[in-house]
């Protein structure tokens, strides 16, 4: 029989009930304690989720109740003191994106894991998404040869800064914070990159940094991806919270219109389906794919605890996807294309 994992989860925030809902649902999983700065908030998640431990203090969780393994769901900040104390007490760990304010932290934090022998996982859970692992189903059967072009898109109007005031004072704002998402699905899709060249631009002046971009990625196998999002699109109907994809092949298409409509051209012929997520008991429209896809992250970190398998988003493999989100930065400033 499988062990029934003991998990900790410190932070109590913004997206943090999402992470709270979907353990509580995993089967061989158990929530055993909650930890916030704000104790009122941890009492609060602690009392809405029945969780029998509450703390306000990191390092006391992790020595009174050595769970399992801990979900990291704090701002990026504090990711790397976490991470290094989950690896000295050798507790696996799950810590939500971006991995951390630079590529120097996410490299020390990847580093202290792997002497400690601990699976890291980073949450990068838009690859996680029902519609996304479809297409990726459809790339994976041949059904459209090689790719050769692709476009990721994800435009809207969300106030995401309402719910995350911090947002307005980061230097470095959507791509690190949104487009991460985006460019671990380039990856996820065509493979890895060799060459970037990046436009960035701010459109609210409340935000110091820029909050929309555009990038184009250059694939080792000789695809081309353009990438692109913003939250200042004045496009409607606005398609919020789905990520727009179509992928040419040498065989036919991939296109994941609005409304989940998975559009698959092969052979002179189009066939239609829809892929939309289906709404869980605790899921609502227009979260539930983003809801449901952390359910899917945690329950492939459960999975790997589990079997002993190595995450698919492992903090070595999510050293990839960042070091196109400081290319990105650098392409921008420089206004070059930056190798990789």
């Amino acid at each position: 029989m499988q062990k029934n994992l003991r998990v900790g989860v410190i932070g109590c925030g913004f997206f943090a009930p999402n992470h709270l809902h979907a353990w509580t649902e995993l089967p061989g999983a158990t929530l055993d304690a909650v930890c916030d700065l704000d104790v009122a908030k941890a009492k609060d998640a602690a009392q809405r989720f029945s969780v029998p431990a509450v703390y306000n203090d990191a390092s006391a969780m992790i020595a009174e109740r050595r769970p399992d393994c801990i979900d990291i769901v704090t701002t990026m900040g504090s990711h790397r003191m976490l991470v290094e104390r989950c690896a000295e007490a050798r507790i696996p760990v799950i810590v939500q994106k971006p991995f951390g304010p630079t590529y120097a932290d996410c490299v020390a934090m990847v580093e202290a894991c792997e002497a400690a022998q601990i699976p890291l996982m980073v949450h990068e859970n838009f690859r996680f998404q029902h519609p996304m692992r479809q297409v990726k189903a459809v790339l994976d059967s041949g059904a459209i040869g090689d790719p050769v072009w692709a476009r990721l898109t994800f435009r809207t109007h969300y106030d995401v800064k309402a719910g995350q005031p911090y947002l307005y004072n980061e230097e470095r704002f959507i791509v690190l914070d949104l487009g991460i998402h985006v460019l671990d699905l380039a990856r996820f899709f065509l493979g890895e990159v060799e060459t970037l060249v990046a436009r960035h631009q701010r459109i609210d002046p409340r935000v110091r940094g820029e909050d929309m971009a555009t990038i184009m990625l250059g694939h080792r196998s000789g695809a081309t991806c353009v990438v692109d999002f913003t939250y200042e699109s004045q496009q409607l109907p606005d398609t919020f919270p789905q990520t727009l994809v179509t992928i040419e092949g040498t065989k036919g298409a991939i296109e994941l219109r609005p409304n989940f409509v998975l559009a698959v051209s092969v052979d002179g012929k189009l066939s239609l389906r829809n892929v939309a997520t289906p709404l869980r008991s605790w899921t609502s429209e227009p979260w539930h794919m983003a809801q449901d896809s952390v359910y899917h992250t945690q329950r492939h970190f459960l999975d790997c605890l589990q079997h002993g398998t190595p995450p698919e988003t492992s903090g070595r493999d999510n050293l990839r996807t960042y070091a196109l989100v400081d290319a990105a930065y650098a392409s921008a400033a420089k206004r070059a294309v930056i190798t990789l």
